[in-house]
């Protein structure tokens, strides 16, 4: 069964600091590895390198090299150095696109190791037609600091585009359309250009450090994925006609390399027939994160989850993800995997700082959470085998 004491636990055992690619993100990785080997279950390790200059080098290239570009286009002074200046960073910007569309094959500034774990617990009835159908439950193992919480960075993204937009709307009247009026559209660019700078600047001053022992983020996520394989663990309780797979991925602080590598190595699985759940922050309150989700297994999922038995409060969280943000369950999403994230927006203001501490997690939630998930998956399986027949 599903038990609160394990869970408060194995969460006191998670929370520590644990950046991606050091020894704390290795110790936390055997820390769960010991645990699968105590349920006597098989397990894969699946190791890579990484770079962090996706995560911790490029989006500070990119916004700079933007701003400096829209800056010299708003000043429009010696065109031909500018010119010059315009086409070097203009480069520098597409160089980087171009390296950043594989980001996991970037393997140059500094290398760091990381692995997965990946556990693969088959249904009772063995079938082979079930070894495309699984149900996937997620968890990323590395925790990291950052000197501005996940909201301000947010906030610094959302403002850089919006002044980016306007600016460059404003440039396009100054040199091309209205030539006459040039001093009055300079008066009106200074405001989004001075946004834009700020923006930027705030950008460029964040960094990464191993200061938070992310309790919420993400060690919430391991132990819920923890006590859900301790369940399923039992052969009594396994699914009829799904396989479940457990993975816990490295890196996902620094750019989302441990799904990614879990990803190019994936076969034979039917995107169109996979329940992902990945959990990422959960505090007080449970909010799912839903992709496209647009076939009717996930849709009945979906409903039994909402409408749940527990007394348990769920709610759909519907937005665009802010560029320069990363999940797994994004990242996989952008793949065409079914499924949702199940995480926390109130959480976010004190991820990623050293306020992220195990005092804000409520282990009822959690073990709720598991036990929602459970009578939602062996009533959706219960209800696939009537229909079979």
């Amino acid at each position: 069964m599903v038990n609160e004491a394990r869970i408060k636990k194995n969460l006191k055992n998670l929370a520590f600091p644990r950046l991606s690619g050091t020894e704390f993100e290795l110790k936390a990785f055997n820390k769960v590895m010991e645990e699968v080997e105590n349920l006597n279950l098989e397990f894969e390790i699946q190791p890579f390198t990484f770079s962090s200059f996706y995560s911790r080098i490029y989006p500070k290239i990119a916004f700079l090299s933007g701003s400096l570009i829209l800056l010299l286009f708003y000043l429009n002074i010696i065109m031909m150095i500018s010119f010059v200046l315009i086409l070097i960073l203009f480069c520098i910007v597409m160089a980087s696109l171009i390296l950043t569309r594989k980001p996991e094959k970037i393997q140059f500034i500094k290398k760091f190791n990381s692995q997965n774990l990946l556990v693969k617990i088959n249904s009772k009835s063995n079938e082979k037609d079930n070894n495309d159908r699984i149900v996937m439950f997620m968890s990323h193992l590395d925790s990291k600091g950052q000197r501005f919480t996940i909201n301000t960075r947010i906030r610094m993204i959302k403002l850089w585009i919006s002044s980016s937009t306007f600016l460059a709307v404003v440039i396009i009247y100054k040199l091309f359309i209205s030539m006459e009026f040039e001093i009055i559209f300079y008066v009106i660019g200074l405001f989004p250009l001075i946004i834009n700078m700020y923006a930027t600047i705030i950008i460029l001053l964040n960094t990464t450090d191993n200061s938070s022992v992310g309790a919420v983020d993400n060690a919430s996520g391991i132990v819920c994925n923890l006590e859900l394989l301790n369940y399923f663990s039992i052969p009594k309780n396994r699914l009829t006609n799904y396989n479940m797979w457990f993975l816990f991925t490295g890196a996902e602080e620094c750019g989302t390399m441990g799904i990614r590598h879990f990803y190019n190595n994936l076969e034979n699985l039917d995107f169109n027939k996979s329940i992902i759940f990945n959990f990422e922050s959960i505090a007080n309150h449970v909010y799912l994160f839903p992709g496209e989700n647009d076939v009717d297994h996930i849709k009945e999922v979906d409903h039994l989850l909402l409408n749940n038995n527990r007394n348990l409060q769920i709610s759909h969280y519907i937005t665009s993800r802010v560029l320069g943000t990363h999940s797994d369950g994004g990242f996989l999403g952008d793949k065409g995997l079914q499924g949702w994230g199940v995480g926390e927006v109130e959480a976010y203001a004190y991820m990623h700082t050293p306020n992220d501490t195990i005092d804000k997690i409520d282990t009822k939630v959690l073990k709720n959470l598991c036990l929602v998930l459970i009578d939602t998956l062996k009533e959706h399986d219960s209800n696939f085998t009537k229909n079979k027949k």
